[in-house]
């Protein structure tokens, strides 16, 4: 008999164990549970923890440290936390979710994908409109933006005044290139939060896309109202200023700007600063604050040292812009000269094919065209890691349909920043950059993240096999009188800063009878303009503006201006080529930035070096002297019309040796093991390249 009251009381003991073990551990998950709704997230780890080191299958406490975890930031180990939940309960739509948002978290949107699908597919009800929302999160991400509109759009149908879900919504359509729709969205997002500060910041860059710069400006404006250090926001501003020519506080921005930059924080996108900066230094600094959003820190590199066997270097060219776009009408050419018995061409096309005639001879000089726009970053990177692409050259930097979170993945051994962005991208995963000595001067190579590689002319590639083009019609059909001097400058707008119109209106008043031809860019500019003219004391009419045309008309309209006068502190770029191709000549203000150097290159190379200027003062002096000299700007001219075949600007078979010896050099130096290092790239006769210790 005591045998069985023996037993009977140990099984007692044992269940009353058990009921206390299920109250220590049903104390321990609620503490767990306070501390998580208080966000005291570090001790409510440490109660979940102690809960799980006794019974380390409890599905709950793994679950809640998930979401502990999570909120810490630490999300590989939430993934595992999760995983231990689901491999109990395969079904759990919540843990599903939660891990799809470590993925998105780690930058990982594909696996992202995977797990919020499967947690829509599970029976039960999971916060199904936060998983359609972040499912449009992780389909943005791949590059899949109508697919991410139809998940915001589901979003929307179960909760309609979520805020966030219809900016979301306007991001994609932005990205579809249907910035009046994403407008529409933004503003619905706004009427139901008008404190949605991204929605706000957001609506300015839509109103930017929409050619409509000073309400962007307004927009921009009232983020800053909103929240005074919102990234890029106080740069915007001033860019859409700068579009507008609306200079009001001009130093003032200039200088915020400036301030935020060496604060190392985003006050600028980096290429808006390039037309305000006077800087390396500080453009340098804001394209590393960029940067740093597209920095992979515990991701392996794609490729990590793998010796290729090819027979031909590998060339890749990345770009938005393989269409009838400014730099691939510079590049083209260079494209079909290279040589196919040592380099095999690869583009990678993050934007679309416009079916031009400029497309159609891309087309042509590449081996292939991989149309990476609709990948995400990883996809588009591992597209150039399985063609083992040898060398990469980024067309685009921080400029137009740029794709800057690609390259950080390394997916080649050899990356090079070249054309699109005239600057450092400030980044460690890029190589080279390709220059010259004029816009990349020795004294300036320490303000590049990038090994400087110098080639013997001007770096900047043109196309020599466009034809000449014939005189435009007559001045009067363009608005300009016929016995005029015509000061002429076409470069966009927010390149017109108020020192250099200064100048030009004292040109106006100094060379009796001269007009000022500019290029038409938006409503509002040309208007600030004549008012700025007339408040300088020059009649408004003395201005004319000049409406956009397409590039052969364009080009042809430059016989009816005199001279070209470049702006500070950044210079006509492929505009100058343009002027000189036309037979046009440039007057330009070297500058203390590559991009206020590059018209002084450009005329340089075209053998017109009697043009650079080093002051304003120099500047305005040599203006007037051409103006009122007929003689000595003739003899310019035809100097120009005889070189135009000869000059070392328009020899792109000599500029395509140059570059595919700088390739070879870093092929080479790559082969062998070597950290990437200056270059040289010597005049004809030399060896091709030669490394500067």
């Amino acid at each position: 008999m005591w045998m069985v009251w023996f037993g009977a009381a140990v099984l007692g003991l044992v269940a009353m164990r058990q009921v206390a073990l299920r109250w220590h551990a049903a104390r321990l998950l609620k503490q767990g549970l306070d501390l998580l709704a208080q966000k005291r997230f570090d001790e409510a780890l440490q109660r979940l923890d102690r809960l799980l080191a006794r019974r380390p299958t409890h599905a709950a406490a793994l679950y809640q440290r998930g979401i502990a975890l999570l909120s810490l930031k630490r999300y590989p180990e939430s993934i595992d936390s999760f995983e231990r939940v689901l491999s109990q309960i395969p079904h759990h739509a919540d843990a599903l979710y939660r891990k799809g948002n470590a993925f998105l978290r780690l930058d990982r949107p594909a696996d992202a994908l995977v797990h919020y699908d499967l947690a829509l597919a599970c029976e039960g009800d999971p916060a199904f409109a936060d998983v359609h929302y972040n499912r449009g999160l992780a389909l943005q991400a791949l590059k899949r933006p109508a697919d991410a509109l139809a998940s915001y759009d589901r979003t929307l149908a179960l909760q309609p005044d979520d805020a966030e879900a219809l900016n979301n919504r306007g991001n994609a359509l932005l990205e579809l290139r249907r910035p009046l729709e994403a407008l529409e969205s933004y503003q619905r997002a706004l009427a139901r939060q008008p404190q949605l500060v991204d929605a706000r910041f957001n609506t300015g860059v839509a109103l930017h896309d929409l050619k409509r710069p000073h309400d962007a400006a307004l927009a921009y404006e009232q983020v800053l109202q909103l929240q005074p250090d919102y990234p890029g926001a106080i740069g915007r501003l001033l860019h859409t200023r700068m579009l507008c020519c609306d200079w009001r506080d001009f130093d003032a921005l200039c200088a915020s700007v400036d301030a935020g930059v060496r604060r190392r924080v985003q006050a600028a996108e980096p290429f808006g600063y390039l037309a305000s900066a006077r800087s390396s230094s500080d453009l340098r600094l804001a394209a590393e604050s960029y940067a740093q959003a597209y920095r992979m820190t515990g991701v392996p590199p794609l490729w990590s040292g793998e010796r290729y066997r090819h027979d031909k270097i590998r060339l890749g060219y990345l770009s938005g812009d393989f269409r009838h776009q400014a730099t691939s009408i510079l590049m083209v050419e260079m494209f079909e000269l290279h040589d196919r018995s040592r380099f095999e061409l690869f583009a990678f096309d993050a934007g679309w094919s416009d079916g031009s005639a400029i497309r159609r001879r891309i087309k042509a000089a590449f081996d292939e065209i991989v149309d990476i726009s609709g990948l995400g970053d990883e996809e588009a990177a591992l597209a150039m890691r399985q063609r083992e692409i040898d060398i990469v050259v980024d067309l685009n930097g921080y400029f137009g349909l740029a794709r800057p979170g690609i390259l950080p993945r390394r997916p080649c051994p050899v990356q090079v920043n070249y054309l699109g962005y005239p600057g450092t991208l400030g980044a460690d995963h890029m190589d080279y950059i390709l220059a010259d000595a004029c816009v990349i001067p020795p004294s300036d190579q320490p303000h590049f993240a990038e090994r400087v590689v110098l080639l013997p002319d001007c770096y900047q590639a043109n196309d020599s096999t466009r034809r000449v083009p014939e005189p435009a019609g007559s001045r009067a059909q363009a608005g300009l009188a016929d016995g005029a001097f015509v000061f002429c400058c076409f470069n966009n707008s927010f390149k017109i800063t108020p020192s250099v119109f200064a100048v030009w209106m004292n040109l106006l008043r100094r060379v009796e009878g001269s007009l000022l031809w500019l290029l038409e860019d938006n409503p509002m500019a040309s208007i600030n303009l004549r008012k700025e003219a007339k408040r300088r004391g020059v009649a408004a009419e003395r201005l004319v503006f000049a409406p956009r045309q397409p590039l052969p008309l364009h080009l042809a309209r430059h016989a009816l201006a005199d001279l070209f006068l470049d702006t500070l502190p950044c210079n006509a770029h492929t505009t100058a080529s343009d002027a000189l191709w036309a037979g046009l000549p440039l007057l330009t203000c070297r500058g203390e930035t590559f991009p206020g150097r590059v018209a002084a290159s450009v005329l340089g190379a075209a053998g017109l070096p009697e043009l650079v200027t080093h002051s304003l003062e120099d500047y305005e002096a040599l203006a007037v002297d051409l103006a009122t000299s007929p003689g000595r700007l003739q003899a310019l001219k035809d100097r120009l019309a005889r070189q135009r075949s000869s000059c070392t600007l328009f020899d792109t078979a000599r500029l395509t040796r140059h570059v595919e010896a700088a390739y070879a050099e870093m092929w080479a130096r790559c082969r062998r093991g070597e950290s990437p290092a200056a270059i040289v790239v010597q005049d004809p006769g030399g060896d091709g390249g030669r490394n500067i210790n």
